[in-house]
């Protein structure tokens, strides 16, 4: 039997619900959204609405027609920073950013001047939001973090740099691509400018999706220029939401898919969600623990952490284990730098990477189980 343990990469197995609401569409309607005045578009356009409005219950968020959909959080993560950012200004970020943000404002900083600051974090990931009060300068255009770092699994602390950032009226935005789905967020308590999320991870939905909330009056220049069904007369993007950052034919089938994941939560309960969760990811830090010479990284704390569990063995490479792990015992496991090279730089495994699990919703105590037992078999080996 197979165990899944990379759901940090993408969330695996789905909610049955989800393949059967894209396969129905696509047999039976396959009609591109907004884009026809026939009964099937006009259905295809309800369903994807209706998508906006469960992303936005989902996150407390009170205008569907601002929640952007993108093809994945990075596309939504580049919208809005090459769409926001200009010639000179200065961004404060953390230390534990995916390369979904690292090398969007590194390439900024090359190609528009930019200025960063990168906010230093303890080696368990923890960031002081002092520090990001001390960061701002007169031209600081944008406070981007991360709200759980996809190596160490670290919660950021959002609410309080939401506060700094709103107190200095500087958008905020954060990066929930370990977190949506899972742990709750909350755009208006939480100060949150523009939040980015991804569909394929805990949202439990089908690649492919993701998107871009808006809750912010300040100007995003569009990333992509094209068809949005209507004003076609008109010859540049329109200036109403969606339709002025969502340009070309939609991922419809991949956004029905989503609504049902969305709906899925929605009835399991975040909370219970999240409470399933945490008993799995603690079970796992202790039960890993019984395997010699493992070194665990970031917080020991269910309370301080998502799914995400990074680790090493002394003396014996992640490369061989991972392969073991999957060829002999049938587990998947992650091995690397986890596209977040400066979040190892914090925990000077930048050389080597780090395995990684990533917890989900459908994972069982017998998974970690089956793990701790394999690792015990092969570190005995060396």
């Amino acid at each position: 039997m197979e165990i899944y343990l990379d759901n940090a990469a993408t969330s695996f197995p789905k909610p049955p619900e989800v393949a059967k609401a894209v396969y129905e569409y696509m047999m039976h309607n396959g009609a591109t959204a907004g884009r026809g005045a026939y009964e099937r578009a006009m259905e295809a356009d309800r369903m994807v609405y209706e998508a906006r409005k469960l992303v936005a219950e989902l996150f407390h968020f009170n205008d569907p027609k601002k929640v952007i959909f993108t093809a994945n959080v990075t596309e939504a993560l580049n919208l809005a920073m090459y769409g926001m950012l200009k010639q000179g200004d200065h961004v404060i970020t953390s230390s534990l950013e995916h390369n979904a943000v690292w090398r969007c404002l590194k390439t900024l900083e090359r190609d528009r001047g930019i200025s960063i600051s990168t906010i230093p974090a303890t080696k368990e990931g923890f960031t002081n939001p002092d520090d990001i009060a001390k960061a701002i300068r007169h031209n600081t255009a944008l406070i981007i973090f991360t709200h759980a770092s996809n190596v160490l699994g670290t919660l950021q602390p959002i609410r309080e740099i939401g506060a700094i950032a709103r107190q200095h009226k500087i958008p905020f935005m954060v990066d929930a691509a370990q977190t949506a789905g899972v742990c709750p967020i909350h755009i208006e308590e939480d100060h949150i400018d523009l939040l980015a999320f991804t569909g394929h991870k805990s949202l439990l939905g089908p690649m492919g999706t993701g998107g871009l909330i808006v809750n912010w009056d300040g100007k995003i220049r569009p990333l992509k220029h094209g068809g949005t069904g209507g004003d076609s007369a008109y010859e540049y993007q329109p200036e109403y939401y969606p339709n002025k950052l969502e340009t070309g034919t939609l991922n419809v089938s991949g956004i029905v898919g989503l609504r049902e994941a969305l709906r899925f939560i929605r009835n399991e309960g975040l909370e219970n969600v999240l409470k399933k969760e945490k008993e799995i990811i603690a079970y796992a830090l202790n039960r890993l623990s019984e395997v010699k010479d493992i070194i665990i990284y970031g917080p020991k704390d269910v309370e301080k952490i998502v799914g995400v569990i990074s680790f090493n063995i002394k003396g014996i490479s992640g490369e061989d284990i991972a392969y073991r792990l999957d060829q002999e015992y049938g587990i998947m496991i992650r091995v690397g730098l986890h596209c977040a090279p400066t979040a190892h730089c914090v925990i000077e495994t930048e050389k080597e990477g780090t395995m990684r699990i990533g917890i989900g919703y459908f994972n069982e105590k017998s998974d970690i189980d089956s793990l701790v037992e394999a690792l015990k078999k092969i570190s005995g080996d060396y």
